[in-house]
């Protein structure tokens, strides 16, 4: 047999003396293996072994940094799903803390609807307060009707007077053991809820009972002789008035105003139009002055009217450099100017009494509802002059009524439990 190349026998040797060699290499190496490297004809065999054990150790470096990347990764993993376990268990707690009872979450849903409508309680102090003025309220109301009785002698009125007034008593009896409660700490949050259900659910139907025998007065009084009135602080207890306002470069509002709330008397009229909550606004909020607004730019207007008397206040514009006048019991006490200069009172709007709008004709917020009465709301397109400012608020009987909208019953729908009464400012005045 012809003998072949040389580089053509390296695979063969190393096949035909592998299981030979192994036993011997294997006592001093321990466990083997051997790798076969195919050289070329007439390569070098030495530099074939060289390259091979590169190859490998670069493999072996690979490894490594593949494993080493893979143990990153998972320690990442594990802080991971600790901080998970962390998250999961303080959301657990929030839940556990949020939990009502079926009690308490029926109560806080019937208070939303059925009492203040703010979101949370007010402090008691203030309730009992606002408690007691809706008493006085009440009581100043039955003593018009005992002068209307008295005039229209009626056996069924003087009855249902009677009625009232013991109810009033038992209401004052309830809000007079309340405050002793309050003040022992026997009331516990529950109790205290079920108590001012039961006050103001009798509350309201003292007015609606009032309301009733008020209604007999109505074709013995002019039809603008009447005042509205606020007894709560609520969001839904409000009057609108039928007719929008028409495009205006200028105004004149007038009205006669009682309030002794506090803090703020809330927003006496507010007018909305499509796309602008706040085109014409008169608020007193939180502990703010009064303000106007128009197109949401605002004016502070120097009104000292909070004293639970009666009070009338005008205030006029005009478009043209945004001037404006106030005027406080016939007496200009403020004047400014650049208030929405240029910017019209824009038409088909709505004119709501007691409430702000924060959308057309609702969005009601409790905290910035009108506590208190309100009468003789009058409009104008143009300034009033001075003049016919102290007229109106002399009670004058040359005073003109608004030409855009004019103080009648028969332009004022009224909700939620606000009234109409006879109004009196004028009587003690002349």
């Amino acid at each position: 047999m012809a003998a072949g190349p040389p580089g053509s026998l390296v695979p063969l040797l190393l096949l035909l003396l592998g299981p030979a060699l192994g036993p011997a290499l294997g006592q001093g190496l321990g466990q083997t293996r051997f790798v076969c490297t195919s050289v070329p004809l007439d390569g070098d065999v030495c530099a074939a072994s060289a390259l091979g054990t590169g190859s490998a150790e670069e493999l072996k470096g690979t490894v490594l940094q593949l494993r080493e990347t893979v143990l990153q990764q998972k320690e990442t993993i594990m802080n991971q799903k600790e901080t998970i376990r962390e998250l999961t268990a303080k959301l657990g707690r929030c839940e556990s803390q949020s939990v009502l009872e079926p009690g308490e979450a029926k109560g806080r849903k019937g208070f939303a609807k059925n009492t203040m409508g703010d979101l949370s309680r007010p402090p008691a102090a203030e309730t009992l307060s606002q408690l007691g003025q809706t008493l006085q309220s009440l009581k100043t109301r039955l003593e018009n009707l005992e002068q209307f009785s008295r005039m229209n002698s009626s056996s069924q009125t003087n009855n249902l007077k009677d009625i009232l007034q013991n109810k009033i008593d038992d209401l004052e009896k309830q809000v007079l053991s309340r405050v002793n409660s309050l003040e022992e700490g026997k009331l516990s949050p529950r109790n205290e809820s079920e108590e001012r259900g039961k006050i103001e659910s009798t509350l309201t139907s003292l007015h609606q009972r009032i309301s009733d025998l008020e209604k007999g007065q109505k074709d013995n009084r002019p039809p603008d002789r009447f005042q509205l009135t606020f007894p709560l602080r609520t969001n839904y207890m409000y009057a609108k008035v039928k007719k929008s306002l028409p495009e205006m470069y200028a105004f004149s509002i007038c009205m006669w105003i009682k309030s002794n709330a506090s803090p703020g008397m809330g927003t006496p009229f507010s007018y909305a139009v499509p796309g602008q909550a706040n085109e014409l606004v008169l608020i007193e909020w939180g502990n703010n002055p009064m303000e106007i607004l128009i197109n949401d730019k605002v004016a502070k207007l120097p009104f000292v009217i909070n004293d639970g008397k009666w009070h009338h206040i005008c205030v006029t514009w005009t478009t043209r450099d945004g001037v404006w006048e106030a005027y406080q019991d016939g007496t200009q006490t403020g004047n400014g100017e650049n208030l929405a200069p240029y910017h019209p009172i824009k038409p088909q709007g709505v004119l709501v009494l007691g409430q702000e709008q924060d959308t057309l004709g609702g969005g009601f917020d409790a905290t910035q509802a009108f506590v208190g009465e309100l009468a003789h709301f009058n409009v104008w397109d143009r300034k009033l002059s001075p003049g016919e400012v102290y007229g109106l608020a002399t009670c004058s009987s040359k005073a003109l009524a608004g030409n855009v909208i004019a103080w009648a019953e028969s332009n004022i729908d009224i909700y939620g439990g606000a009234t109409k009464w006879t109004f009196e400012a004028c009587r003690q005045l002349n």
